[in-house]
Order: structure tokens, then C-alpha cells, then sequence
């Protein structure tokens, strides 16, 4: 197969684990810059081109996309599906999963357990948001934030009002959740490859600290999960359309709770800690399902 990766570097850790994987099963593999991809969108012949050249079609993509650059990321994805490569994962499925509140919304309408979730827009509102999340303490979030950042807990009314009023000043968009005390400061990984759960771990947050990322000095070990996890977790990539994704899992105690779904999720941790080659199922993946024009949107929304 003649496989892209959409990526902004080549020396990004899960982008060289896919080059290596590639063309360790004899596959052609080429990085393409995500930002300089640039498009003829005609009916009659789209076209991609990069770097000034055009680019000859390849058999599948693989969307390595920022979430800094997701608006034209994703555009560039499409493209791809119109001359009809092979998306690991579909444009919709990357756009719906990026957007919080209507991943949230969407696992919610399927019956996808959650930490209970409140949006509001006017500060005249803040006070009823923050009953409706059970009060302090409570996690204040902002809707583009990755890796942790604009994350806040807020220990006490006070705090989570003072901390609402500024973001909502700045014009930005924020969501308020409750905070699981009983997770202690950890969240379950489920990396997903088509219908199953193919490693996950545990990441624990440091001492001091309540986000589990790793890009925050979280800590990550191997995890058995329960049979109800493994579901939850496949189900709620299903739900968003993504073949490959990360599921982030909080234990509670009325069940798993989904945070996120993540449609871009790193590798480096997760092989680390498992010993699994996760690059090399990715690209078995591929292969089993890869054929022209079979691009579709799955699930709704």
C-alpha cells in the first residue's frame, strides 16, 4: 500500500513509530506536512497538492492532526476522502470528537456514563451551574483546551465562581463538571483499534496534582479493565466513528465514567508501559480494511 501520514513532523514520537511500522510490513509511507497541503476542490478532478507538486493518490491517510489546526486539518482530510483514500479515521468522526460539548452531548444521547456536565454563557447563570454539577469542589474546563491546560479545580463556591466570572470575561467557551473524588487524581486509557480495546493503562497524576496527563508529569502503568470498562470504551469510540481512538475512563463509584475521546492519541506512554506495538496494529488495520472509496460517515451527528 502507498500510505500518508498527515503530520506536522516526521520526528514526532507516534509519527516515526508509523513510519517504522509502515515499512517494516513493505508498505511505501510518506509524512505529509498537514499545513502544507493545498487543494483544487472541483467536482470533476479534486486535487491535493504539496510543497508544489501534486500528490499521487495514495491508498490510505493517517490523520496525525493537531488540535490547534483542526479546522484546516480536517479540511485536508477531506480532500483526501474525495479522491478516495482510505481515512483511518473520517473527517466528521475527527471534527465530532474535537468539539467537547457535542461529544458529551452525543455519548450522552447513547446512554454513555459521564461525569455530570454543566454549560452556560452569562454570568448570571453561574450559580445555578454550579448546583447543577453537586457543588463544590467541581472542574471547570475550557472547551479547546488539550493536555490538561484550562483545567481548573475549584475546592470551594467561592473559587469556582471567581474562576467562571474570569473565563467567561475572557469570551471564552467552558464547561463545568463534577469532580470524582474516588478516582484519586487517576484516569484509565483505553487505546482502541477498530472494535477492540488493544492495551490501557492507568494514569495517575502526581503529588500535588489532579490532571493524570502525561505531558503534566503523570505517571502511567499497565491496567487490567473490567469487561464493562473494555465495552464502555469501544461503544464510545463506535459512537463517534473513529476506528482508532483514545477513550479516557474515570472509575467512580456508580461505574465508568467517559472524560474524552480522543481521535489523535499519542503512543509513546501507552507502548512504554505495555510493551505493545501499537503502530504495527494500527497498520494491520489498514490493511485488513483499506480499499478506495469506502470512506463513509458512521454514527451521527
Amino acid at each position: 500500500m502507498r500510505i500518508a501520514i498527515l503530520s506536522r513532523s516526521q520526528s514526532i514520537y507516534s509519527t516515526q513509530r508509523l513510519v517504522e511500522a509502515a515499512q517494516a510490513r513493505d508498505h511505501e509511507v510518506r509524512v505529509v506536512d498537514t499545513l502544507r497541503c493545498y487543494m483544487n476542490i472541483a467536482s470533476a478532478r479534486p486535487t491535493i497538492h504539496y510543497r508544489g507538486e501534486q500528490l499521487a493518490p495514495f491508498d490510505a491517510v493517517i490523520p496525525r492532526i493537531g488540535a490547534s489546526i483542526t479546522f484546516y486539518g480536517t479540511a485536508v482530510l477531506r480532500q483526501f476522502e474525495m479522491i478516495g483514500t482510505f481515512p483511518l479515521n473520517e473527517s466528521v468522526a475527527v471534527t465530532r470528537s474535537r468539539d467537547k460539548l457535542r461529544s458529551l452531548q452525543l455519548l450522552a444521547r447513547r446512554g454513555i456514563g459521564m461525569p455530570v456536565t454543566g454549560f452556560a454563557r452569562a454570568p448570571d447563570d453561574i450559580g445555578d451551574v454550579i448546583e447543577m454539577v453537586g457543588g463544590p469542589p467541581l472542574v471547570v474546563k475550557l472547551l479547546e483546551g488539550t493536555q490538561g491546560i484550562g483545567v481548573v479545580l475549584c475546592e470551594t463556591r467561592k473559587a469556582a465562581e471567581s474562576v467562571l466570572e474570569a473565563f467567561m470575561g475572557l469570551n471564552v467557551s467552558i464547561m463545568v463538571q463534577e469532580y470524582i473524588k474516588e478516582a484519586g487524581g487517576a484516569d484509565i486509557r483505553c487505546f482502541v483499534i477498530g472494535d477492540k480495546v488493544v492495551a490501557a493503562i492507568k494514569r495517575q497524576a502526581p503529588p500535588g496534582e489532579f490532571r493524570s496527563n502525561l505531558h503534566r508529569g503523570g505517571n502511567a502503568d499497565v491496567v487490567k479493565i473490567t469487561p464493562q470498562e473494555r465495552a464502555v470504551a469501544t461503544r464510545a469510540a463506535r459512537i463517534m466513528g473513529l476506528n482508532v481512538a483514545g477513550v479516557d475512563i474515570l472509575r467512580s463509584n456508580h461505574g465508568p465514567l467517559v472524560m474524552e475521546v480522543n481521535s489523535s492519541p499519542g503512543f509513546e506512554g501507552i507502548e512504554q508501559a505495555t510493551s505493545k506495538d501499537i503502530a504495527d496494529l494500527i497498520i494491520q488495520f489498514l490493511e485488513k480494511n483499506a480499499r478506495k472509496d469506502r470512506t463513509r460517515t458512521r454514527g451521527k451527528g
